[in-house]
């Protein structure tokens, strides 16, 4: 009897069940680590995934790896490593990937599909038999273009592990040029202690999220467990917009123009709803419905005019016209709402052209219009055949106004609710069913609720290839991409003209913008703008496909196809092999459309997962993944191996952790005066960065050196770490821990000591990465980092190499709640306000400061961030000599 397989997917995280047998114990597996790192460069978010498992079995397994992504997402990247050799993952057109596929299953291997959806992630899986005693690492990139919505961007991660990680990290950085405005952390995953485990800093144009959970922290959450985390991080922002003629970008002759102007006066609209009342409505969905229009109605201006209309075979009207939205006439229509009962068939068909007629009869000069169809099914009385429904409401509507059409529930024919969107200058939403699913048609209403421009048409000279530039209307709250290539490199400007309408009269935004100007991005994300061109092009690519017929339809595919395989997205028109060269053994990753079966046979089925509760953007389809794998990579039964493979890690975000001071301020107001930059020079010094509370603009002060500092001391917890700083240089030659009378860890630029007080051992900088765990102590050494946790503090000291200069820097990543803590990096963010000029209130204290630039060594990339540069005695309460040292 063979040995029942154990799988170990991971959901963004990890899921552990059994294919036959009870779940196998998770200390068969270990997931040594988990990092999810996200750098955001101008709304457009490129997200890895990196997860390394161990199989701790004296035999193979097979090990499961899923992955959920957002939907409006591509893959574009995805590898395997085991023993050493890696295995990536090619995009190929559908053709060729399914030919590879059939080989394989034509050998006699088993073929299988598994499919998921839920309402704004989408999975992918794949798996990988994995010899006794060895690891497996795998890598999962993809990308996507955050869509402003109600004001904000959102950027939403998933984590999931069902076994506690000890070295689990997501780290987001955000770089916005014009600024960031807010940012907010929700989600499941910032409730409880884990609140206490995310870190967030914002540095005039940066912002950074972490999230270093300790093991025990992983069992806290609000729908966490022993098993580990459940949940999900939603990071939301805005950016600064003091420019009408919006943000331009431009990099490696590619441009991005975002277009949000505001102070605009809201456009009166007149909106339609078309509510389908057929008996399949019945219940829920019906009662629904009636509490999200009850509460649409509350929220028009006085300045809207609206109509009513219900329909099942037959079509019933509010009004005749439409009304203006009186008090006495919203009370009127709420009262009909009340009154809306399921019954009967559906005449789509017949209920859309009613409410084009009512835009005819009554036209509103100055106005925007808007017609919301709102069904859950297919047409099934009056004229059934979709297509002529659709060639009947383009021909009604003209153009002249967008239609919204809005599918309820799963059974609805949603490609059809697509196409009609999409063909009348709107898009399609489908609402879930759901306990919040009139929350979900509300959210929609309010994200067309204010119309701010009509008819916009943006112009650029001296560019080509661009995307979408003419949009029928502009939404409060929303944002206009759009983007291009530069014909000529030599040229030194773009200039840009938006024209459009406003409140009773034509607008015009002028703008010309250098091409020389440097966007101040990491190397590895230097090709954004080209990529976000690209991932845009082939969206709206993908939109015409639905739409056109004959030859243009199938010129658009092409089009699309080719810049897919050019920037190795997966679409609905590419597939992701995967193949071991050995044995030839395929694997073939698709994204279909939602709702369309495949027609390969499923091997097996997984428990489906609640998705988070919320809507998508309005766009195009949504889509699932498919994974389709013929028999799975094998590795061979090979000696155990105990060692694992070398760790990349992406470039770390994060901030410093301070904690407020106990000591009470003083009242007395003092004036104390910044050392300017060329005083800060002749002292030589160590700047440390100080996030500020409620202040986009973080504090930093100088430290002169050499010193031995006391850099963060917990008396209760009998924890200590001092650094000693460079003779002349930037950074710290050596830093010690020490915890409690017996634990002691000493760093250096060369090698790590640790001490028990029995046994010694020693970790050398570059050597394989490392995790050890003793007593509440857990230590991991990466490749540049020794991450420390012990009790609730988590500090992370960094080694820096610059040419032939190394040097260390330490970073707390968490500390206890509600416990002061003493020492240089003692202090949580602290509040100022800025009184005028340069002159700012700290503590009652009226401090001079200087606007000022530092490198924070915090992060191995050692980005540049401007701070306020204040006095040492301003923020730290104390002298130099109050936070030195005399022992290590």
């Amino acid at each position: 009897m063979t040995r029942p397989a154990l799988r170990l997917i991971l959901l963004g995280f990890f899921l552990i069940s059994a294919s036959s047998a009870p779940v196998k114990k998770t200390q068969d597996v270990n997931i040594y680590s988990f990092y999810i790192n996200s750098t955001v460069t101008s709304r457009y978010a490129t997200t890895i995934i990196t997860s390394r498992v161990a199989n701790r079995l004296n035999e193979s397994q097979e090990i499961f790896f899923e992955v959920k992504i957002p939907k409006n997402a591509f893959i574009s990247k995805f590898r395997m490593t085991i023993d050493g050799k890696s295995y990536d993952g090619v995009v190929k057109e559908k053709a060729d990937a399914q030919q590879q596929y059939s080989q394989a299953v034509s050998q006699g291997q088993s073929a299988g599909l598994i499919k998921s959806v839920g309402r704004t992630l989408e999975e992918f899986k794949t798996s990988v038999n994995v010899a006794a005693l060895s690891k497996v690492t795998f890598e999962l990139t993809y990308e996507e273009l955050l869509t402003r919505r109600l004001g904000k961007y959102e950027l939403l991660i998933n984590a999931q592990p069902m076994q506690t990680v000890a070295d689990f990290k997501i780290d987001v950085h955000i770089h916005e040029k014009p600024g960031i405005s807010f940012l907010e952390v929700t989600g499941g995953l910032s409730t409880n202690d884990l609140a206490n485990a995310i870190k967030t800093t914002r540095a005039d144009s940066d912002a950074w999220v972490t999230f270093y959970p300790t093991r025990e922290q992983q069992t806290k959450c609000k729908d966490c467990d022993k098993n580990g985390l459940k949940g999900d991080l939603l990071i939301s922002y805005d950016v600064e917009r003091q420019n009408p003629n919006g943000e331009m970008k431009v990099s490696n002759g590619y441009f991005v123009h975002n277009f949000a102007p505001l102070d605009l006066q809201s456009i009166p609209k007149n909106v339609v709803f078309i509510i389908d009342r057929s008996g399949s409505m019945h219940g829920k969905k019906i009662k629904q419905t009636r509490l999200a229009l009850l509460k649409i109605l509350s929220d028009l201006s006085e300045d809207d005019h609206f109509g009513l209309i219900t329909f099942d075979s037959q079509v019933d009207l509010w009004k005749r016209e439409l009304l203006k939205a009186t008090k006495a006439n919203l009370d009127d229509a709420k009262s009909f709402v009340k009154k809306i009962t399921d019954r009967g068939s559906t005449d789509i068909n017949a209920a859309v052209l009613e409410g084009v007629n009512m835009f005819k009869r009554q036209p509103q000069a100055g106005s925007a219009s808007i017609l919301i169809l709102l069904t859950d099914g297919d047409p099934t009385s009056g004229e059934t055949n979709t297509e002529r429904i659709m060639s009947n409401v383009r021909k009604a509507i003209g153009s002249k106004f967008p239609l919204y059409c809005l599918g309820f529930g799963y059974d609805v024919n949603f490609d059809f609710l697509t196409k009609m969107s999409l063909e009348n200058n709107g898009v399609a939403r489908r609402i879930y069913e759901d306990s919040d699913a009139d929350l979900q048609l509300q959210g929609f209403y309010d994200e067309v609720a204010v119309p701010l421009l009509t008819d916009i048409q943006l112009n650029y000279i001296g560019v080509s290839n661009l995307t979408q530039n003419n949009f029928a209307l502009y939404f409060n709250g929303s944002e206009i991409v759009v983007s291009g290539q530069i014909t000529d490199n030599n040229v030194e400007s773009i200039s840009t003209e938006v024209i459009a309408i406003s409140k009773g009269s034509k607008v015009t935004y002028q703008n010309t913008v250098t091409t020389k100007d440097v966007i101040d991005v990491p190397s590895e994300h230097e090709d954004f703008v080209e990529r976000l061109w690209a991932y845009l092009t082939v969206k709206q690519l993908l939109d015409k496909h639905v739409l056109l017929e004959g030859p243009e339809k199938e010129a658009v595919k092409n089009e699309a196809l080719k810049l897919s395989l050019k920037y190795q997205f997966v679409t609905s028109l590419t597939s992701m092999v995967v193949t071991k060269p050995q044995e030839g053994d395929v694997e073939v990753a698709d994204k279909p459309k939602e709702g369309k079966e495949s027609h390969r046979p499923p091997v097996s089925r997984y428990p489906s997962f609640t998705p988070r509760t919320g809507y998508g953007p309005p766009g195009p389809s949504d889509y699932d993944y498919d994974l389709l794998y013929a028999s799975r990579l094998r590795v061979p039964a090979s000696r155990p191996r105990v060692r694992g493979s070398r760790l990349r890690v992406p470039g770390r975000s994060g901030y410093y952790a301070f904690d407020t001071p106990n000591r009470a301020p003083t009242h007395v107001t003092r004036t104390l005066v910044a050392p300017t930059q060329s005083a800060v020079l002749a002292v030589r010094n160590n700047r440390f960065l100080l996030p500020a509370d409620g202040q986009t603009k973080p504090l930093c002060f100088d430290v002169p050196i050499p010193h031995k500092l006391k850099l963060l001391q917990d008396s209760a917890l009998g924890f200590s770490m001092n650094g000693k700083s460079r003779g002349s240089k930037t950074g710290f030659q050596q830093i010690i821990i020490h915890y409690k009378t017996n634990h002691h860890l000493t760093i250096n630029t060369s090698s790590i000591n640790y001490n028990d007080g029995q046994n010694n051992v020693q970790y050398l900088w570059g050597q394989e990465p490392s995790q050890h765990e003793q007593e509440g102590i857990i230590l991991i050494l990466r490749d540049n980092e020794m991450d420390v946790t012990i009790g609730s503090i988590r500090v992370v000291i960094v080694l820096h190499k610059k040419r032939k200069d190394v040097f260390l820097w330490p970073a707390v990543w968490q500390q206890p709640k509600n416990v002061t803590l003493s020492g240089i990096l003692g202090k949580d963010k602290i509040s100022y306000e800025e009184i005028q000029g340069s002159t700012l209130k700290i503590m009652d204290n009226d401090v001079k400061a200087s606007w000022d630039e530092m490198t924070d060594y915090r992060f191995p990339s050692a980005p540049v961030v401007r701070c306020w540069l204040v006095p040492f005695q301003a923020v730290m309460n104390g002298e130099i000599s109050d936070f030195t040292v005399t022992q290590m």
